[in-house]
């Protein structure tokens, strides 16, 4: 017996005026249990977005990342994998990594006070390097990297405006990634990342 499942997004109101979601929204519609507390999405001004799948190259590189990072970190900053990144009552994003001041704490960090937000494109590149940067300049988001899982490069996006970033340098795996606001602990290069 074939079971269809109905889609997780629909575009019948194309066009149409729609309700807009919260923050505090969507964390009662967690709550609720409406929704499950691990559903990929992002809210984009108020309205819901699903976030593409990992693939096995960006949970290897995550993984990597991680484990690089946590040998390193300086006890003044923290760093958190897929944490919800609260932008604005009506948007948060989910970025592969978050670096900010131990003392801002998890819950009070914002777009201008994060030091540096890590995204691993796979199969999310385009909407990463496009959309999703111009997001985080417009709250304020000093440093941005978007490496690419495929080919192992790495895009980074300087001076936030509420348009985009006006400084965008792209860097091999062989170039070390420095970070301008993070400690220096948060330097790597991708070709000396040992794969777990």
């Amino acid at each position: 017996m074939n079971v269809r499942l109905a889609p997780k997004t629909t575009r019948a109101a194309e066009g149409l005026p729609r309700r807009p979601f919260s923050v505090a929204d969507v964390e009662a519609m967690v709550r609720a249990g409406l929704m499950s507390e691990d559903e990929r999405i992002e809210l984009i001004g108020g309205e819901l977005v699903p976030m593409s799948p990992k693939g096995i190259r960006h949970e290897v590189l995550k993984s990597a990342l991680n484990l690089y990072w946590g040998e390193r970190r300086p006890k003044s900053c923290s760093f958190v994998p897929e944490t919800t990144l609260r932008l604005s009552l009506d948007t948060f994003l989910e970025p592969d990594f978050v670096v900010y001041p131990r003392e801002v704490g998890l819950a009070n960090i914002k777009g201008e006070n994060v030091l540096l937000v890590v995204e691993v494109a796979d199969t999310s590149r385009r909407y990463d390097l496009g959309r999703k940067s111009k997001l985080y300049a417009s709250f304020g988001v000093r440093e941005l990297w978007v490496i690419d899982a495929l080919k192992s490069t790495t895009r980074v996006f300087r001076q936030p405006s509420a348009t985009g970033y006006a400084e965008a340098k792209d860097f091999t795996a062989s170039e070390p990634l420095v970070p301008a606001f993070a400690p220096s602990e948060f330097t790597l290069r991708l070709d000396e990342l040992e794969q777990p």
